[in-house]
């Protein structure tokens, strides 16, 4: 047991009153970024100019195959990326850069800070057999972190965050490799993408995970259903079943139990459109207008929570 594991157990021991968990839950928010790999191909400006009227306080960056906004930053240059978030009064905060993994992104943290960010998110890769459980995901979760130390230590030089998604077919995929990610976890600079649609097949332990693995191990959470449409090209009104409040998942257990732990990181509300790097409507627009519907239904969820 690590000694950030033994601090949120210390914590989570102590008997707090009912009121005070209220006076500690009052006022809380959740704080969105928009993901760009949903605008897929568009001008990066636009997308840009869609951050505020998303509700969302920064933008994440996606690359190739999700969108194409990386790129179009490598061919602008950093000067004329950083020109754009000034003109329309917006932070950049993550890099989104799957090809990369865990591994090969030393130069990309670099780059994140330069540019203001403070965060990246990618997968984990695989450790061995993938979506193990048990004793065998314990100690992939070990070889893990031991893998990782040199790139989590350039990230707490940086004060950039590295966070590791679940993802089926990987490393951190099963409820036990969330825990004992959480558990073992040796770095402020890392922490969990957290992603519920990974998780489609315990959908019930979800709420308990977001308890478990605490504020302090999620730095980011997607807010996405599970839908065959993110594989298989399906009619638009099937693949928007994604998107929160379009789908049946219910968000209300899931916000109270980020709310329960003082959640502090940033949200995405998310899909895949299949094929992958296309915007997921027309126009900018109308993206917009459906990232604001699952707000509003996010927000009716959390007035419940």
């Amino acid at each position: 047991m690590n000694r950030r594991h033994a601090c949120r157990l210390l914590g989570s021991s102590l008997v707090v009153p009912s009121a005070v968990r209220a006076a500690a839950s009052e006022g809380f928010v959740i704080r969105y970024v928009l993901s760009s790999a949903l605008y897929g191909d568009l001008p990066l400006e636009e997308v840009l100019g869609e951050v505020k009227s998303s509700g969302a306080e920064s933008v994440d960056i996606w690359r190739k195959v999700h969108a194409t906004h990386r790129e179009q930053i490598e061919g602008m240059g950093d000067e004329s990326f950083q020109s754009l978030l000034k003109k329309h009064g917006v932070p950049m905060a993550i890099s989104t850069c799957y090809p990369l993994g865990p591994f090969k992104q030393d130069e990309e943290m670099r780059w994140v800070k330069k540019n203001g960010g403070h965060m990246t998110v990618c997968g984990s890769g695989k450790m061995g057999d993938a979506d193990v459980s048990g004793a065998e995901a314990k100690a992939q979760v070990k070889a893990f972190f031991e893998k990782l130390k040199p790139h989590y230590e350039l990230a707490e030089e940086l004060g950039v965050t590295m966070a590791i998604e679940n993802h089926k077919s990987s490393m951190l995929s099963s409820p036990d490799s969330i825990r004992y990610f959480a558990e073992m976890n040796p770095s402020k600079a890392v922490g969990i993408a957290f992603a519920p649609h990974h998780l489609h097949d315990a959908v019930g332990e979800i709420p308990a995970l977001i308890r478990h693995c605490g504020r302090e191990n999620l730095p980011f959470i997607y807010f996405q259903e599970y839908h065959p449409s993110s594989k298989e090209q399906m009619p638009k009104e099937e693949e928007l079943k994604q998107l929160p409040g379009f789908g049946t998942l219910d968000y209300v257990p899931v916000l109270a139990a980020l709310k329960e732990i003082g959640f502090e990181g940033l949200a995405e509300i998310f899909m895949h459109p299949t094929p992958r790097g296309l915007p997921v409507l027309p126009t900018a627009g109308e993206i917009t207008a459906k990232i604001n519907e699952s707000r509003d239904y996010l927000g009716k969820c959390l007035a419940k929570a």
